[in-house]
């Protein structure tokens, strides 16, 4: 791959690891057959996981599957970013952050049919739900992502190398507003914080920071668990991150 490619992988491949370890997490993982070429099925995953080759084998999917899917997108999405986005006309017209449905069957129907064996054989798929409903939020997310600005230096902390809950240094960070912003003004008006407090952000992998949002609410956020040192207090924010923190892929 290009830099411009590898970079955006990593990227996509974040975006589909969140909901394949969301599922791993919360129940077991069925295998009804092989995958193609694969010579082991993924055990399962109980919520308390103890086994190292359990992270380990769901890794290796998440990168299979990963690469299976962003080698079929086509070139100009694999290699979007914002500033050439914003600079270029044509692509403007090809992609948004969400994109029409015939817009996005346009470019997931054509994927090879080994990406939706993949994820039949270990369960990933609900019930009557199609690979193209499965992908849809995935590429959507990824879209959202290379279509950010890049956040007002205040936000931008070079030095914070790894994400603040699992430790993993090798995956893309994002950053998570410690006081959600949909709560700012009530956070404001209620006195729970002042405004210069409002843009505290942590930076976190994906799947940490889509953990966050699902444990509690935005008001409880906001109140409770402001810090990342508060955060870290939640027993089930710290078992997480050290679960999430050994589902690691070989690097490309």
């Amino acid at each position: 791959m290009e830099a411009s490619e590898e970079s955006n992988f990593q990227i996509f491949r974040d975006c589909l690891s969140t909901p394949l370890i969301e599922k791993s997490a919360e129940q077991p993982v069925k295998s009804a057959r092989k995958a193609r070429g694969r010579k082991t099925a993924i055990k399962p995953i109980k919520h308390e996981i103890e086994e190292p080759n359990d992270t380990e084998e769901l890794a290796e999917f998440i990168d299979y599957l990963a690469h299976e899917i962003f080698t079929n997108l086509p070139t100009s999405l694999c290699t979007l970013s914002y500033s050439t986005w914003l600079n270029t006309h044509s692509l403007q017209s090809l992609y948004s952050e969400t994109l029409p449905p015939a817009r996005m069957a346009s470019i997931l129907d054509p994927l090879p049919p080994t990406i939706t064996d993949s994820l039949l054989t270990y369960s990933f798929l609900a019930p009557h739900q199609t690979t193209n409903e499965f992908l849809t939020p995935i590429l959507t997310t990824y879209l959202s992502t290379v279509l950010t600005p890049p956040p007002p230096p205040s936000q931008q902390r070079p030095f914070v190398t790894e994400c603040e809950i699992c430790q993993r240094s090798w995956i893309p960070l994002t950053f998570h507003h410690l006081i959600p912003k949909g709560v700012h003004e009530k956070a404001l008006k209620r006195g729970w914080h002042t405004e210069d407090q409002l843009n505290n952000v942590a930076w976190l992998c994906r799947a940490c920071h889509s953990f966050v949002h699902r444990v509690t609410s935005l008001e409880d956020l906001a109140k409770q668990w402001y810090t990342v040192e508060r955060l870290m207090e939640r027993e089930d924010v710290r078992r997480f991150g050290e679960w999430v923190g050994r589902v690691r892929w070989k690097a490309t």
